[in-house]
């Protein structure tokens, strides 16, 4: 058995809860989207549905934004160490992405939202580019050669948050359809918009839901450690 100090234990804990919290409510978010895209269904049910989505799709994107610095907390315990600097990084970026995603879910529609939005945007490409240089540098030096399951993790991640910014990138019909369901200005043309967005969006969040179980099964079984 694994022994673990009160630190080591409490960000573990939280590490598998962010895990469990972010398939879950992911999979909450894909299944009441199907309710919202279906014409069949009164209009009320429909903004039901919706609502439901809109208040569980929180739940993934802070657990996703929380991520990376309590994985890079969790690695400490297991050799990974990091610089002052490094760890001072970790440490802010949590906090700060974090308040991006609760502005954007709080501010939702307003003009600072929609620049915050755009700025989020291109920051999770520079977060991709900064975990695979990262990784990169790290085999690289030697750095994770007792841990190189971390390296697979981190990939993993890289790859989440991509899937994320191509299910942004199809978004666009369903939420024009979204607004006209909300405005009782529904037409068939704006349903058939609406499923064939959720369509295009359909891959990449099961890309993530298998993603984000390959990343728990390395954490568990840790090959190569």
């Amino acid at each position: 058995m694994e022994s673990l100090t009160a630190a080591h234990a409490i960000v573990l804990i939280v590490h598998l809860l962010l895990f469990v919290y972010w398939l879950g409510g992911d999979v909450g978010v894909f299944y009441s989207s199907r309710f919202v895209v279906d014409s069949s269904r009164t209009r009320e049910a429909r903004l039901t549905a919706a609502k439901i989505m809109l208040d569980l799709d929180l739940i993934p994107r802070i657990c996703m934004s929380l991520m990376l610095t309590v994985g890079g907390l969790l690695s400490e315990f297991y050799g990974v160490r990091h610089s002052a600097w490094q760890m001072a990084g970790l440490v802010a970026l949590g906090p700060f992405w974090l308040g991006m995603v609760l502005f954007l879910h709080i501010r939702e529609g307003t003009s600072a939202a929609h620049k915050i939005a755009r700025f989020d945007f291109y920051f999770r490409w520079f977060i991709i580019a900064a975990v695979v240089a990262s990784v990169a540098h790290s085999l690289a030096t030697g750095r994770l050669d007792g841990q190189p399951w971390l390296a697979a993790k981190l990939l993993i991640f890289a790859f989440l948050v991509f899937c994320g910014l191509m299910i942004r990138v199809g978004m666009p019909p369903f939420v024009e359809g979204f607004r006209a369901l909300v405005a009782n200005q529904v037409t068939p043309e704006t349903d058939a918009r609406m499923q064939a967005s959720l369509g295009r969006m359909r891959p990449w969040v099961l890309a993530i839901w298998v993603g984000v179980l390959s990343a728990a099964v390395l954490g568990v079984v840790k090959p190569g450690s």
